[in-house]
């Protein structure tokens, strides 16, 4: 059976930068939680950030810019958070790598997760095209990582062809 990597907030773990969780009311991902596929993760919080925490974004670039060290994560204070996120993204590819984890769905816009957008750096809530730190890393490594939004696309990948 394929595992799949997920944002623990989609299964409405109160993880995210304020607390709260982001709980996905999806039949196809609700199944795949009662198969025992889902490996919930949160790389924010496994490299170190508290919850509730101040949000966090990319500046300089986007995730690849930050695994080569071009650009930076901060926090809306100012903090150079890029640490954190660059553990939580490599305890995130060891979790695929040891259970042979092949997809991954991600929260859209996370400076982490983000797998098609992400916050543009301002703290003004504008977005640009680009991809989270963890993202950025999973997919150099061959895991192809999902949004939310595209679980229809996780299905395919799986070979479901049913709702």
């Amino acid at each position: 059976m394929q595992r799949i990597l997920v944002s623990a907030c989609l299964l409405g773990e109160p993880l995210r930068y304020d607390g709260s969780g982001l709980r996905l009311a999806d039949a196809r991902l609700q199944r795949w939680w009662a198969e025992g596929r889902l490996l919930p993760f949160c790389p924010e919080v496994a490299g170190g950030l508290p919850v509730p925490r101040p949000p966090a974004e990319i500046l300089g670039g986007g995730g690849e810019q930050v695994l080569d060290g071009l650009a930076t994560v901060r926090s809306v204070a100012g903090d150079d958070v890029t640490d954190a996120f660059l553990r939580g993204a490599r305890q995130a590819l060891a979790l695929c790598r040891a259970h042979d984890i092949e997809i991954a769905i991600l929260t859209e816009s996370s400076p982490s997760c983000g797998s098609r957008r992400i916050y543009d750096g301002s703290f003004s809530g504008g977005k640009i095209p680009g991809v989270g730190v963890t993202t950025a890393l999973l997919r150099q490594h061959g895991i192809e990582v999902f949004s939310q939004h595209r679980l229809g696309a996780v299905a395919r990948r799986l070979g479901e062809t049913g709702p």
